[in-house]
């Protein structure tokens, strides 16, 4: 049984990290180390959805979706075999990179991080030796009978999680998958936020965490202020018309900003407006002209040490909610 008054104390300020290192804010604000894998920058994507009073799905123009996730598999796994040399993370990205050129697609795939990393180590899902339990997330959405249906994601999302049980040995038991196939649960908003909440629940210190998403990306103008340049960039649920789009806000506190200390996450996002869907504070761009990893720019952590203020800290909450998050920030702290 929990004693809460036991428990540890988390201390977020947004007004005494002025003194404090990027790597010290980014470790506060964010306690997991977080990759991202992105198709693309904020600014790329096959429509101009961002103006548009009432969303529709992007025409994607005949192309199938998980372009990047279909270039991934070819770098990393192709003919189903892990590449006999060892690529780093720059190799990976750059390779990618060209098989999207190949194909006609202007995307630039870049890499951001929660940590500064080495972008010429060994590219890795699972760090080396490492012993815990591996977990996945995988959705892949082809929005069937919709407007701007995909054609490959679903595929893509089946064959990214033949990959990592194969490479990287995650048990089909440790895997979720939700895809409109009619098998597995709908993508909709409530059941990714539902798998992303159990995957920080059941994560703990020296586990692995693995999310991948082939879908539709957006952009909506931004509700709190917290967006430079004044848009929320999403995830576009299979239910987007009801329940609305996913935005990087709700990433954070349901996800980035929850994964307990002490874990690795990776996360694959292949869609439009995917450069800073979990914003992150360091960043490699695969563009041929930068050489390593960088922290981003007059990067703001004050939005994101609220988010982490508010999901630890004050509101209204019921019992189970507020057991749900004593327990995840005993994890945090651990």
């Amino acid at each position: 049984f929990w004693h809460f008054h036991n428990l540890p104390t988390a201390s977020f300020s947004t007004t005494n990290c002025t003194n404090m290192s990027v790597e010290e804010k980014a470790s506060e604000a964010i306690p997991a180390e977080v990759h991202m894998i992105s198709g693309c920058k904020d600014e790329q994507t096959s429509a101009d959805v961002s103006n548009v009073a009432s969303f529709q799905l992007p025409d994607p123009a005949g192309r199938a979706g998980g372009a990047l996730t279909s270039a991934m598999l070819k770098t990393l796994y192709a003919d189903h075999q892990k590449p006999d040399d060892d690529l780093s993370f720059q190799d990976v990205l750059l390779k990618v990179r060209d098989i999207l050129a190949e194909s006609k697609y202007t995307q630039i795939p870049q890499l951001t991080s929660s940590r500064p990393l080495d972008v010429t180590s060994p590219f890795e899902i699972v760090p080396d030796g490492n012993s815990g339990t591996k977990r996945a997330v995988i959705i892949g959405i082809n929005y069937v009978g919709q407007q701007g249906e995909l054609s490959g994601c679903q595929n893509d999302a089946k064959n990214m999680a033949e990959y990592i049980k194969d490479v990287w040995g995650f048990e089909e038991s440790n895997i979720t998958f939700l895809m409109d196939d009619g098998q597995n649960p709908d993508p909709t908003m409530e059941n990714i936020l539902n798998a992303f909440k159990q995957l920080v629940s059941d994560s703990e210190p020296g586990d692995v965490a693995f999310v991948h998403y082939s879908g539709h990306g957006g952009k909506v103008r931004d509700d709190n202020g917290d967006e430079a340049d004044g848009y929320d960039e999403t995830l576009v649920p299979l239910d987007y018309q009801q329940a609305g789009q996913i935005r990087d806000d709700d990433l954070f506190t349901n996800l980035v900003g929850a994964m307990p200390r002490g874990v690795q996450l990776t996360c694959v996002m292949d869609c439009c407006h995917s450069g800073t869907v979990l914003d992150l504070p360091y960043q490699f761009v695969a563009d041929g002209e930068h050489e390593q990893m960088e922290a981003v720019e007059d990067f703001n952590f004050g939005p994101l040490l609220s988010l982490a203020q508010e999901i630890f800290g004050g509101g209204d909450v019921d019992g189970g909610e507020l057991i749900q998050g004593l327990m995840g920030l005993a994890k945090r702290f651990t």
